[in-house]
């Protein structure tokens, strides 16, 4: 009987007792053979004493660096062939784990993708969305179309190898990821189910922190966009397609700084039209005329005046 790991699932975990069995559970009974992967972040809040208890589960610790230095540790004890990523506040879909994997082996696939539902804390769906087959892997990324949750893909091992989460992008380091492995042109197979169950919860999350949090991520997630697009451009893999995609994020990144950061949201703007100089604005009525007859500065000026009396 063989021992060979065919699947890694890492779970990066900080103080979720609330939800970290839930995600454990949903990765174990496959055919295929797996390996469950927790770090505790350093938690404080009973997990580790936890984790110790459970059986099939390979644990490791660390201080409390961060989710990024969470997985990249994961990554270095994976002995499978597959790797995925799961937060420990979501779930994998009964079945998911071994659909994915016979189709990456019966395809070769570099990375199996697949779509994702929404719940509640009341296990109610809020959303199902499957996987939009789209031409362009890169462009879908980029934001052409819905492009899923990297939760909800499963990816070779190799693949991976020169692609860690990095912590420079640690509110947006899945969308650095995926869009790392999208610039290396994987051979993909598609899920047609849907392997991600996404919790919405009111817990805290990174990647919906208010305040000074929100004023980083908005900045790793447009430092993201310069640093892929400036590959692209020197792969000469960067086409009007893409940049058109990519405006699609730019332009409400560029609102949302506007607020605090109106400079740096102009320079957003300007770019956003070196990209792609037939770049129409979205928004229509009024605040569509403002933006086209008096330009972005001066429109995002008067929204900040009208906020202020409002």
């Amino acid at each position: 009987m063989t021992t060979d790991i065919d699947v890694s699932i890492i779970i990066p975990t900080y103080n979720r007792l609330w939800c970290l069995p839930q995600a454990i559970n949903s990765c174990r009974n496959t055919l295929c053979h797996t390996e469950i992967i927790v770090v505790d972040d350093g938690s404080t809040d009973g997990t580790l004493e936890w984790l110790k208890k459970q059986e099939g589960l390979v644990i490791a610790q660390q201080k409390h660096l961060g989710k990024c230095w969470a997985v990249n540790y994961g990554y270095k004890l994976a002995k499978g062939k597959y790797i995925r990523f799961l937060d420990s506040d979501d779930l994998l879909n009964k079945g998911a784990i071994d659909e994915q994997f016979q189709l990456a082996e019966a395809n070769s696939s570099d990375l199996v993708v697949s779509g994702y539902r929404v719940i509640d804390q009341g296990n109610k769906t809020i959303k199902e969305q499957p996987w939009i087959n789209c031409d362009d892997f890169i462009a879908q990324q980029l934001g052409e179309c819905d492009g899923s949750h990297y939760s909800a893909f499963l990816f070779t091992k190799e693949i991976l190898s020169d692609v860690p989460h990095r912590p420079d992008y640690s509110f947006r380091d899945d969308r650095m990821l995926v869009l790392e492995v999208a610039i290396k042109h994987p051979r993909i197979a598609v899920h047609t189910g849907l392997a991600l169950v996404h919790l919405q919860h009111t817990n805290e999350r990174l990647q919906f922190n208010g305040g000074l949090q929100k004023s980083v991520q908005n900045h790793q997630h447009l430092n993201i966009y310069k640093h892929i697009i400036d590959r692209l451009i020197r792969q000469n893999d960067f086409n009007k397609r893409r940049a058109a995609a990519a405006t699609t994020v730019l332009w409400p990144l560029a609102h949302w700084m506007a607020r605090d950061y109106l400079n740096d949201a102009v320079e957003i703007a300007k770019w956003i039209f070196e990209l792609d100089p037939n770049f129409q604005v979205p928004e229509k009525g009024l605040l569509g005329t403002l933006y086209k007859k008096i330009g972005f500065k001066r429109t995002e000026q008067l929204l900040r005046l009208r906020r202020a009396f409002i």
